[in-house]
């Protein structure tokens, strides 16, 4: 099982951690804030790609073809957890080391988002809760459960699709 969960695991964390250096220094540069959230979780769902063949692979090649629920979201659990952490971690090395102005990039960018398209009345409530906002996701270790956790789940929902969609009962001989 070990094995298994840690090449699988390692194979979704070099996606992960490879889609989103991609996507960090390459496509963020290159388009809206919008656009680059949208694939900054496509990133997530495509790295999770490796959650599915690995629940598949313990089934077919460690367990015979034969998959329980249980077992299916055990491996899938396990397997998410890898690249949960590597990714918070690579969060945190990117908006501290790589691209120090990030959180200061993206706080204007909402910042001038507010001043356009909301009431005069309402800005200085709303610049609060983003400034409020800005120093919560600013801590390191907030930011690290925040983009880890993001990923779990994610990933989580993955696990219980294809622990779904690849169990197998073991079927019984005719004798």
């Amino acid at each position: 099982m070990k094995p298994v969960i840690f090449r699988y695991g390692i194979y979704a964390t070099l996606a992960i951690v490879g889609l989103s250096a991609i996507h960090f220094f390459v496509l963020m540069p290159n388009t809206s804030w919008q656009n680059a959230e949208i694939a900054g979780y496509l990133t997530m769902i495509l790295s999770m790609i490796f959650v599915f063949m690995g629940i598949r692979y313990y089934r077919d090649h460690v367990k015979n073809g034969v998959l329980s629920f249980g077992e299916g979201l055990k491996i899938g659990v396990l397997i998410v957890l890898i690249p949960s952490v590597f990714f918070g971690l690579f969060d945190i090395l990117y908006t501290e080391v790589l691209n120090p102005s990030f959180f200061d990039d993206y706080y204007s960018h909402y910042v001038q988002k507010i001043k356009d398209s909301t009431p005069a009345d309402q800005v200085a409530a709303k610049l609060k809760d983003l400034q409020d906002q800005k120093e919560m996701f600013g801590k390191p270790v907030f930011q690290f459960l925040l983009m880890a956790g993001t990923v779990f789940v994610i990933g989580f929902i993955v696990t219980i699709i294809s622990a779904l969609t690849l169990k197998r009962n073991r079927t019984a001989s005719v004798a």
